[in-house]
């Protein structure tokens, strides 16, 4: 490993409790100990990546996303767990064959857990489980971080706090984003976007604004996809708008990386199912708990699609920019008229 401070290359033993040999510095987070097999220098990369080099702030679930993608994307089930029993197996039944027949079993026994884990695997069993659970991120790998650099990673805005609703006075802002996930509400008012649009941000039906419309952020699960929905339900007369990610078309991308989380229940999937806008296919990939989180849009993209719905909704909320749209104010000229 690289030591983070002076940049020494290090084995194991000359890394003891975290600490350099060579310039006796603490550093955060070893390979060999952290279940993500993360370094300081890795997560420095992969947040330049999420930044855009410090140009975009992120938020801690974004950073774990992108932190774990690897491991979502990977075999669940370890080829080791096949292999070793398999060769073990076949080996000692090779020795029983001419010594005795507890050897047999113990050889059949060896060689159908080596085929479990192969049936397993080819099933797709324990895909889509992080190593490190999002819950765990933060005790894990940030914790320890402001342990030793007493601040969180450069460009990571801390989600444990968010905009609190009401009161709203007049003139204060018209459009409501409702998203329950606390890192893309913190990524979104770190970036600037409640200033920008006149948006205020909530994690709750009960904490949107009592008029204008309601952009309805979500993910690409069971629950999330219900939220538009759900939220029409709550809100009677508000002009809902649904900007969460589309699962067909999330499910298309060759790149998408889903994760699998608690199954939802009987009632989600009927309520899912009677709205008429799912496939089967869809449906059963739903019931097993797969998941494109928000989390695992890049922020750059994310923020794109955000901001070009937040502009239409605030145009709409406001009689001056409707006015003024009307007349062309905010129009380019085309061509002709240049």
């Amino acid at each position: 490993m690289i030591c983070p401070r002076c940049e020494t290359s290090l084995l194991r033993k000359e890394r003891p409790h975290n600490t350099c040999s060579a310039c006796h510095q603490r550093y955060a987070l070893d390979p060999k100990t952290n279940l993500l097999r993360l370094h300081d220098l890795r997560v420095r990369r992969v947040i330049d990546k999420l930044t855009d080099e410090g140009r975009l702030p992120c938020a801690p679930g974004q950073l774990w996303y992108a932190l774990s993608r690897r491991s979502l994307r990977d075999q669940g089930i370890e080829w080791g767990c096949f292999g070793v029993p398999l060769f073990a197996g076949t080996v000692v039944i090779c020795i029983g064959l001419t010594a005795a027949t507890f050897m047999l079993v113990l050889g059949s026994v060896m060689l159908v857990v080596a085929v479990s884990y192969l049936v397993a695997a080819a099933l797709g069993f324990g895909r889509g489980k992080p190593d490190l659970p999002r819950a765990d991120f933060r005790k894990l790998v940030l914790d320890p971080w402001q342990d030793v650099y007493g601040e969180l990673p450069r460009g990571v805005v801390d989600d444990r706090s968010h905009p609190t609703p009401g009161p709203f006075p007049a003139g204060e802002p018209r459009t409501t984003l409702l998203c329950p996930d606390p890192s893309i509400v913190a990524f979104l008012a770190a970036d600037g976007l409640p200033l920008r649009y006149g948006i205020h941000l909530a994690r709750e039906v009960g904490d949107v604004l009592p008029s204008g419309p309601v952009i309805v952020l979500h993910d690409a699960s069971a629950h999330g996809l219900l939220a538009p929905s759900r939220a029409r339900a709550t809100l009677p007369g508000r002009h809902v708008i649904d900007a969460g990610l589309p699962l067909r078309t999330v499910r298309a991308l060759p790149n998408a990386v889903p994760l699998r989380e608690s199954k939802p229940g009987r009632a989600t999937m009927d309520e899912l199912t009677a709205s008429g806008q799912y496939s089967p296919d869809e449906l059963k990939w739903l019931r097993k708990g797969w998941t494109f989180p928000l989390v695992a849009v890049a922020p750059a993209r994310l923020l794109g699609v955000v901001e070009r719905v937040a502009e239409q909704a605030s145009r709409a909320a406001d009689p001056r920019r409707r006015q003024a749209a009307a007349i062309g104010f905010l129009t380019w000229p085309t061509e002709a008229e240049q």
